[in-house]
């Protein structure tokens, strides 16, 4: 790859939300709604095995659709941008992260999504997953992919 520098500039993905909306909206309702008849039925052991899980796909379906989705969160990536030595993440509050050591490359086998994770400069571990429509065209999706191959092997 040499010194050759690689920008991504993400945008919102609205269609992959709605999907989003799609899976967890009904999720969270089914595993909610058995764990409370459940509950009132007696059996409080598994309410509460119900209930966790429909916190816990509340929780990961509100911050999957806030910040990878709609990218709302501070911490939300708004721009890859990738060279020989390290990735830059050009977070939505005007941070910039440098993942420098232990970088990760997660492809999705469907084509939709990869993830990356890897090390800060002071250690601290991060992972940000991408979906597809984050990026302005299929092109810049295939581009982002096929750098990430050349920055990983």
């Amino acid at each position: 790859m040499g010194s050759e520098t690689f920008s991504f500039y993400l945008m919102r993905d609205h269609k992959g939300m709605m999907w989003d909306l799609l899976l967890y909206i009904p999720t969270v309702t089914v595993l909610a709604s058995v764990g409370f008849k459940f509950w009132y039925g007696g059996n409080h052991d598994f309410s509460y095995l119900l209930l966790f899980l429909a916190s816990f796909f509340l929780i990961a379906g509100v911050n999957r659709i806030f910040k990878t989705r709609l990218m709302l969160l501070p911490s939300a990536p708004v721009c890859l941008s990738m060279n020989s030595e390290h990735i830059r993440l050009t977070q939505r509050d005007g941070k910039a992260v440098d993942l420098v050591k232990e970088q990760r490359f997660y492809p999705d086998y469907s084509g939709r999504s990869f993830g990356i994770s890897g090390l800060d400069g002071s250690g601290k571990r991060l992972q940000f997953v991408f979906h597809k429509g984050q990026f302005s065209s299929s092109s810049h999706y295939e581009k982002a992919i096929e750098a990430l191959k050349r920055h990983f092997n």
